[in-house]
């Protein structure tokens, strides 16, 4: 993983400005702490800030190769799975490899295939190609948008990087924030429509797309969707299928020249992941890392609901302890949650998940200690069903994105003039309605396969990407690459097409992930009920960011304090409590989260426009 930038121009070359691309580099280093370098074209400047994991000796970039006298260089940000297969295809091609990093499969993917090459990829990803004698820069995006890549364009003038703090750098490009951005921070954050950058003027390449950038300017396409097909077969079959798809995308994931782990809650996706990653070390002899989260007196102070009735704690260390790997258990120190929450701020150059957030932050600076390469569960319950949307219709069929509990919870608390908040609120409720009539749909489909696929289109496009964001920025803040093997391609559109009933058999959440991974997992960890990502429970969290909003706020020049409702954050701050977004956003998180604006509108100079 890495770190990538760059700015192109095919009208003035005086824009190609050396100094402004390190600038832009310089702030992700992050990303990339092992190696940095820069590409300088006719047209084109790059910059590669390096993650070194796989061929650390000769896997730099920007890398350059010619083939038949054409020249072409690549920056890129990701892994590709499928490397063996498509080395075996380009082999045939007559293409000869200096190297064994995905970055040279890339970029001859792109030599031999041209723009279907993303289509043949296998993986996570977000890359530029300057090539030199069609005159353009091709760029790419991944399925599902697990790798970032923001854009803008500024008259003849194309800059990208993986991070918003990247382009902000450029001293033409403004940090401002007109009612589009404004809406998405009151409505959804830390969802964020498809394509946008939430800054003004500042675009994200949509997942699942690619393009080109040349004289004539920036043209993009889709070059892959989910499709609705029929059905064959039982559910004996779809269990075989999910079983084979599953662990074949765990094992290439597993590949890594650094220390790699897992992370293990103990709930079934991360099982999943250790069980399998588990056997396969065996098989070398080897013991697999594994580390749990925690938080400061949770134990003490955890209460049970009906989204979190147990804690991780019990299931992690016996799954661990079943499975014989080296075990972890990192616990966050509630100080440290609610100061890093502007570390949280900073890394996704937005506010966004408060708590849950700051504890992945410093979780993965932990994990980093020891380790470069991690394996987490996200994006099972988006693929397999493991949301109440997928079967309450109560929750689906409305006019707003299910997982936000209460609309207004957060809009009301800011002046109105600012928040315009029956105008966001239709213009939100427009995109959630696009959003379910573009799902893709059988003629033949019985009302719970319609409902089952809208719910996966909404998770998938919204609720999955949030997450993915906040894995990598979060993760990467500490130069952690954390890679997440159920988001694979290949598992989405199988598992789309299979009957819900068979995806929910005998009322089961995720029966057909659990029928088909039965022979991994013991009953205890098996039958598990769905538990979110901890947060915590400790009653010293909330007086803390509480405390740190109220000094925020005695500051005379804080724009917070301007366009907020001080008597609506009086009640806000002596109500019992408050659920605005997803399972675990109650009322410490919307504190922290106003805390997270605030530092955000300070630290970013936002202008309101």
């Amino acid at each position: 993983m890495c770190s990538i930038c760059g700015i192109a121009d095919f009208h003035n070359r005086e824009n190609l400005n050396i100094r402004i691309i390190n600038d832009m580099g310089n702030v992700m280093k992050h990303r990339g702490p092992d190696d940095t370098n820069i590409f300088a074209g006719e047209h084109t400047v790059l910059h590669h800030n390096r993650l070194s994991v796989i061929d650390i000796e000769k896997g730099r970039q920007p890398m350059t190769v010619v083939w038949k006298g054409k020249k072409y260089t690549i920056v890129y940000n990701g892994e590709i799975y499928n490397t063996k297969d498509l080395k075996e295809k380009l082999l045939n091609e007559g293409v000869t490899f200096k190297t064994d990093c995905d970055t040279e499969i890339v970029l001859y993917s792109y030599i031999i295939w041209g723009d279907r090459c993303p289509e043949e990829l296998n993986g996570i990803f977000a890359f530029a190609i300057y090539d030199e004698e069609a005159e353009r820069l091709f760029v790419a995006r991944d399925r599902f948008g697990i790798k970032p890549f923001f854009y803008t364009v500024i008259g003849t003038t194309f800059l990208f990087a993986s991070e918003i703090k990247s382009i902000l750098k450029h001293p033409k490009i403004d940090s401002q924030i007109d009612k589009y951005g404004i809406w998405q921070l009151m409505y959804l954050t830390p969802v964020t429509i498809n394509g946008s950058g939430v800054f003004r003027n500042i675009s994200e390449i949509k997942p699942g797309f690619c393009g080109y950038f040349n004289a004539n300017g920036l043209f993009l396409r889709k070059y892959w969707s989910l499709k609705a097909k029929p059905f064959t077969g039982s559910s004996r079959d779809a269990a075989e299928n999910v079983k084979y798809l599953v662990t074949d995308a765990i094992k290439k994931q597993l590949a890594s020249d650094v220390p790699l782990c897992t992370f293990l809650s103990g709930g079934l996706d991360s099982s999943v992941i250790t069980s399998i990653a588990s056997k396969e070390y065996k098989k070398e002899s080897k013991t697999l890392s594994t580390y749990s989260f925690e938080y400061e007196d949770n134990k003490k102070n955890f209460k049970s609901s009906l989204f979190q009735p147990k804690g991780d704690d019990e299931f992690a260390v016996y799954l661990a302890d079943y499975l014989n790997t080296n075990h972890t258990v990192l616990t966050a120190p509630t100080k440290t949650v609610a100061d890093y929450l502007i570390n949280a701020t900073l890394a996704r150059d937005l506010p966004g998940q408060a708590d849950i957030d700051s504890s992945l932050w410093y979780f993965c600076e932990q994990v980093k200690k020891n380790h470069t390469v991690a394996l987490s569960g996200e994006c099972s319950d988006e693929i397999f069903g493991g949301y109440p949307w997928f079967y309450r219709e109560e929750m689906l069929y409305r006019d707003f994105f299910p997982w936000i509990h209460d609309p207004y919870a957060r809009v009301s608390l800011f002046d109105e003039a600012f928040a315009r908040p029956k105008e966001g609120y239709e213009y939100i409720s427009e995109i959630y309605k696009d959003t379910i009539n573009g799902c893709s749909l059988l003629d033949d489909d019985s009302d719970s396969m319609k409902t089952s696929r809208i719910a996966t289109n909404l998770s998938v496009d919204y609720f999955m990407t949030s997450l993915l964001e906040r894995k990598d920025r979060m993760s990467m803040a500490s130069g952690l690459e954390v890679r997440v093997p159920f988001a694979d391609h290949r598992i989405l559109e199988y598992v789309y097409n299979v009957p819900w009933e068979i995806k929910f058999e005998n009322g089961i959440e995720k029966a057909l992930l659990r029928n088909a991974m039965k022979d991994y997992l013991p009953d205890k960890i098996l039958y598990r009920k769905k538990s979110p990502y901890p947060k915590t429970h400790n009653p010293l969290y909330e007086k803390l960011v509480t405390d740190m909003l109220k000094e925020s706020l005695k500051d005379t020049n804080s724009v917070l304090k301007r366009i907020i409702k001080e008597k609506k954050l009086k009640e806000l701050l002596s109500s019992d409590s408050v659920t605005w977004f997803g399972q675990l956003m109650s009322k410490p998180q919307l504190i922290a989260w106003l805390v997270q604006l605030d530092c955000w509108l300070k630290e970013y100079n936002v202008e309101i426009m």
